[in-house]
């Protein structure tokens, strides 16, 4: 009982590392780890209302991590999980962008703020760019599905 507990550890280990050297799983780990720098620099700052879209996008960037690392996405179809993908990281990117620009404009005085701010300019265009890969990969599957429709016709 005791092998398969470590062999299932060291097989989600081996995925965690093989996923992280592709371009989503970089992207992703990219997006997590700047969601926590901004947190930290949010909650250090005098208006700590601000992490809440930090942890809101750690959160949803953590749980897409973990759905596509692990494969889930391929058996739960009900789910259009590019789309989904889209529109949280579409949305990631904006907010991001307008809590960032508010931060660094009216920030003078808070280092810590300020510090947030220009992090989440960053993530914002992390953030984006995911948007757009996403946004490639369901135009390019899209006209292979409609290529294969006129097949048939």
């Amino acid at each position: 009982m005791a092998d398969t507990e470590t062999s299932t550890a060291g097989n989600v280990v081996e995925k965690l590392k093989t996923y992280v050297r592709t371009r989503k799983g970089t992207i992703l780990a990219m997006e997590i780890l700047l969601s926590l720098i901004i947190l930290i620099c949010y909650a250090a700052s005098l208006y700590g209302g601000y992490s809440a879209v930090a942890i809101c996008e750690m959160i949803f960037s953590i749980i897409f991590f973990v759905i596509f690392m692990m494969d889930l996405d391929k058996q739960f179809q009900v789910i259009n999980w590019p789309w989904t993908d889209l529109f949280r990281a579409g949305i990631g990117a904006l907010l991001y962008l307008i809590t960032s620009l508010i931060c660094v404009i009216g920030g003078a005085g808070d280092g810590a703020r300020i510090a947030g701010g220009v992090f989440g300019l960053i993530a914002g265009i992390v953030f984006a760019y995911d948007t757009y890969t996403i946004f490639l990969e369901i135009k390019s599957t899209r006209g292979h599905s409609a290529a294969a429709t006129d097949d048939r016709v």
